[in-house]
């Protein structure tokens, strides 16, 4: 039983720590959102990456830099309608 509660606690911890981790109340659309960002912050990110990105779609670097970042606003669409409780 005590073993339950540290493995508990210690994910309760990382998930106040990251923001990327969630928590329970995490939704689905949340989350998904939280992956594509990490995803596109790569792409920008690792420069040898977003070279093999610009040859692979025939656009310039800063091209794909811009609409990488345009589409980290809503990359999953808009929020889910949440009806109130």
């Amino acid at each position: 039983m005590g073993e339950r509660y540290n493995i508990h606690s210690q994910l309760e911890h990382l998930q106040s720590k990251y923001m990327g981790t969630g928590h329970s109340d995490t939704t689905k659309w949340e989350w998904l959102t939280n992956q594509h960002r990490d995803t596109l912050a790569s792409f920008i990110g690792h420069y040898d990456l977003l070279n093999y990105l610009a040859i692979a779609e025939n656009e310039s670097k800063a091209r794909l830099k811009f609409n990488y970042l345009k589409r980290m606003v809503q990359p999953c669409g808009p929020p889910p309608f949440k009806p109130d409780e």
